[in-house]
This record gives C-alpha cells, structure tokens and sequence, in this order.
C-alpha cells in the first residue's frame, strides 16, 4: 500500500508551500487538497480554494502527483471544469489526478447560492459530467444535450498532456454511484472514519459493480483516507496503527489528510510505514507462495 499526503486549505499558503515542497521532497507519490468553500469541518475555518490552491501546489511540486479529493460535480460547468483541468495537467508536467464526486456540503450551496438537488440527481450528474469531460478532452469538437448539461461545437484545446486522458479519481460509497465509479474511475476513495471493515464491504461491493458493467475489478485502483491530528498524538498513532487492516483487505492506496500541521519527523515516520506494510505484504506473499 502506497501512502500519499492531503494538507488542510485552512493552513496559511506559506505552511502550504512548505509542506507541498517538504512531502514532494521526502517521495510521497501524491499530494492532495480538497474542493470546498466553507471548512469540512468548522463551516468559519477560513479555507483557500480547492483549484487555485492546485495550480499553485502543480508549480511548487516537482514530482509528486496533485489532485483535489474530490469536487463537487454542483460548483462548476464540466466543460469548465475540463478546461481548468487540462491547464493544471500542463502547469504540472502531466502530474494531475482529476478528482470528482457527488458533493455532501449542503451548508456551503445554501450560503453561495448553488442548487443542491438530490443524492440521486447529483449521482447522476457526475455520470453525465464525466461523458462530458472525456469527450472534450479526447474529441475536436464536442455537440452533447444530455439531462444537465449541453454543449455546442466545444472546444477544449490544448488537449492533456496525460493521454488519453489524467486518472479520474471519484469518491463514493452508495450503489448508484459505485456503479458510476465502476464505470469511470481510474481510482476509488472512501474515508476511513468508519473503519477498515465499513471500507472493505464496500470494496467488495465496488468489484461487484464492476462486474455488473464488464469492467476488470482490478482496473479501479483502490484507496482510503484517513484523518490525523498532530496535536492529539494517540489520535495520530491509533489511526496509524490501522494501516495494515485497510492494506490487508485490498487498500491499494492510503491517503493520511492532516487537519493540523505535520511535522517533518511525521512525514519521514508515516513515509516510513509506507515501506513497512510494503516490506511486510511481500513478506506474507513470499510465504504463502512457498506454503
């Protein structure tokens, strides 16, 4: 199981740059933020926003790969949305991961003034979003009228630098929008707050539903995050100490989104128990080959 890294956007854009530059650095394969208007968790945490914060993270990082996890697919128009990502994917060398999802924050569209419809209708949406974007990033010209969105002769140049398109990342946890996932996705998230056993029932659910569309299991990469808390030390060790469990039922790839600020030293130990649950998953396979 790799380990990739997400900075909290109510951090000052200087402890950002430092962190970016630090966790690029230290060989933390990807560094992420997330795409809200108010605090995911305090709605008055002053909070950067998401897209602009990840064309700055794409200059500053050198090699690791950038993404926001995830959009929502309700703050902006998917052609929009293809035309900002295609720049970000140039800005950073072809380092950008496209994340997108449903959207949950209901307290942040009621206070901007953007519609927030139904889980279902908004699940829908990202399908029809993503039949968009990859449209515009793949195709000359793009004419589409679908439930929600439409376009006329569009163009989307330049087109990605990653080709044929950047991996798209979705979270989700419902059956609808496992099915989306199952059909779209490069990369699957989920949180891990409920555990590694909520996250592996459905992982299973998500290999299911790829069936259920004709698509390898194996083609969506699997991944959780992880909330820590540098100032509650136990916190941070407790959910450390669960990483083995979410490698052990499929997790392919653990994203640790740091809701206070790491140090360096946290960095180097979390980078360093990448290596071990690595170490000790060739260790197990090596044994049961043999036994």
């Amino acid at each position: 199981m790799r380990i990739s890294v997400k900075f909290d956007l109510k951090f000052t854009f200087p402890e950002l740059e430092e962190l970016w530059r630090t966790a690029d650095r230290l060989g933390f394969e990807a560094v992420w933020d997330y795409d809200h208007f108010y605090g995911p968790m305090e709605h008055a945490d002053p909070i950067h926003e998401g897209w602009t914060t990840l064309a700055a993270m794409a200059v500053i990082t050198e090699r690791a790969r950038v993404g926001c996890l995830v959009p929502s697919v309700t703050f902006r128009n998917p052609a929009i949305l293809a035309k900002m990502a295609v720049t970000v994917d140039h800005i950073s060398g072809g380092r950008l991961n496209f994340g997108i999802g449903a959207g949950w924050h209901e307290a942040e569209h009621r206070g901007y003034g953007i519609d927030f419809p139904g889980p279902g209708t908004r699940v829908a949406m990202v399908d029809e979003a993503l039949t968009v974007i990859r449209k515009l990033w793949t195709e000359d010209s793009v004419t589409f009228h679908g439930q929600f969105f439409a376009l006329e002769d569009a163009l989307c140049e330049p087109k990605p630098l990653q080709r044929p398109a950047p991996p798209i990342v979705i979270g989700g946890t419902e059956p609808k929008m496992l099915r989306v996932i199952a059909r779209h996705a490069d990369l699957w998230n989920m949180p891990g707050h409920e555990g590694a056993q909520r996250w592996g029932e459905v992982n299973a659910r998500l290999d299911k539903a790829c069936a259920a569309v004709g698509r390898e299991p194996a083609d969506v990469e699997r991944s959780a995050q992880l909330s820590l808390h540098p100032e509650e030390p136990d916190q941070v060790d407790e959910q450390l100490a669960m990483l083995s469990q979410f490698e052990q039922l499929g997790c392919e790839q653990m994203v640790l989104a740091f809701r206070e600020r790491p140090t360096t030293a946290l960095l180097e130990r979390c980078l360093a128990l990448d290596r071990a649950v690595n170490h000790q998953t060739r260790i197990q396979s090596t044994s049961m080959s043999a036994g």
